[in-house]
């Protein structure tokens, strides 16, 4: 019995890891190229919190700028009723460029951050695996340095997105604010 539930614990934890190692990562990221403004324009994930609120989510704006050390002060402003909530996150970078990580201070998460894609000047996609106590979830995100993007960077977030096992109920596109 011990035997078992160990084995299938570790096929978990294998199956955590290949998932997070299938995520692929910009080549030749250049991390400077990607501070600035950024509109969120699509959120997919398979997270409770996610499925919940996603009738409420609207496009938000994202600042991110780099620190002296290396990493980025990620900044994000979203409509919350009436008014607008500030939420700041500081990425840290990893090894690999363009894979960061955060630990949620409010929800003890943990986040592995990937830069999947992203040409700079237009959008980026940017994939999430996020391990808490619950659980863990994927959450993909779609920047656009304006307010909307092109069919066809919409259906590469949404291609993406399913390729990381979210289903089609699971994807976003943001109402614009």
């Amino acid at each position: 019995m011990h035997a078992t539930l160990l084995g299938v614990l570790g096929l978990a934890l294998l199956g955590a890891l290949h998932a997070q190692d299938s995520i692929p990562v910009q080549t030749d990221f250049q991390q400077d190229k990607l501070t600035g403004r950024w509109y969120s324009i699509g959120l997919a994930s398979n997270s409770n919190w996610f499925k919940e609120k996603k009738h409420l989510m609207k496009m938000c704006t994202t600042d991110i700028s780099a620190t002296a050390d290396g990493n980025l002060q990620v900044t994000s402003t979203y409509p919350k009723g009436d008014q607008c909530e500030k939420k700041n996150s500081l990425y840290t970078k990893t090894e690999q460029p363009g894979r960061f990580s955060y630990t949620s201070p409010r929800w003890g998460s943990n986040h592995d951050i990937y830069v999947v894609e992203t040409d700079y000047k237009e959008y980026a996609l940017v994939a999430t695996h996020i391990t808490k106590s619950t659980g863990s979830y994927t959450m993909v995100l779609l920047y656009s340095r304006t307010k909307s993007l092109s069919p066809e960077r919409l259906e590469r977030f949404s291609q993406f997105s399913k390729e990381q096992g979210l289903m089609d109920e699971e994807i976003l596109i943001l109402p614009q604010t």
